[in-house]
């Protein structure tokens, strides 16, 4: 449920830098975009701070099984730090997505998870034998590799709209 409001930011970031696109105003689609990351980006810290501080009575919501209740706050830990990332991978993918780029996260989502979130999930899990820490660590540090990757795209991309504003 979380991960929904992101997705809406994300979809509002494509149509607002787009259409500013359209219109020609590369200024107003940079703001349009930046300003969407920002909404993101603190939504999702806001919603993992409530994920660690309130960690065991949303689990209880769900369940009372002792291992379920034993697992799940350092779970909903790493749970915390990958909604940061992946709000912040989400509306700058969607911002991307108002200038047309939509090979850049393609890619960056296709190396991050299968190239090295999903090996390092397994590795952790099943060779390293931290079963579901470890494959949750795994695809944590690829979504904050995508992430970086794709805010990256973003912030070059939005520089090249700067710059084509100045005389």
């Amino acid at each position: 449920m979380i991960y929904m409001v992101p997705l809406g930011i994300s979809a509002t970031a494509a149509v607002g830098v787009g259409h500013a696109i359209g219109a020609g105003d590369a200024t107003h689609a940079r703001r349009a975009g930046w300003l969407a990351l920002g909404l993101g980006a603190v939504f999702m810290l806001l919603a993992a701070i409530a994920l660690l501080v309130f960690s065991l009575p949303l689990i209880e919501l769900f369940t009372t099984d002792a291992r379920v209740l034993a697992v799940g706050p350092t779970l909903l830990g790493i749970v915390a730090a990958f909604e940061v990332f992946d709000g912040i991978q989400t509306v700058s993918t969607g911002a991307l997505r108002g200038l047309g780029e939509t090979q850049a996260p393609m890619m960056a989502n296709f190396v991050g998870y299968w190239v090295l979130g999903l090996p390092l999930g397994f590795l952790l899990c099943f060779g390293m034998r931290w079963g579901i820490y470890g494959l949750w660590i795994g695809l944590t540090v690829a979504l904050v590799v995508i992430a970086l990757a794709v805010l990256a795209r973003w912030r070059r991309d939005a520089a090249k709209l700067l710059s084509a504003v100045r005389p």
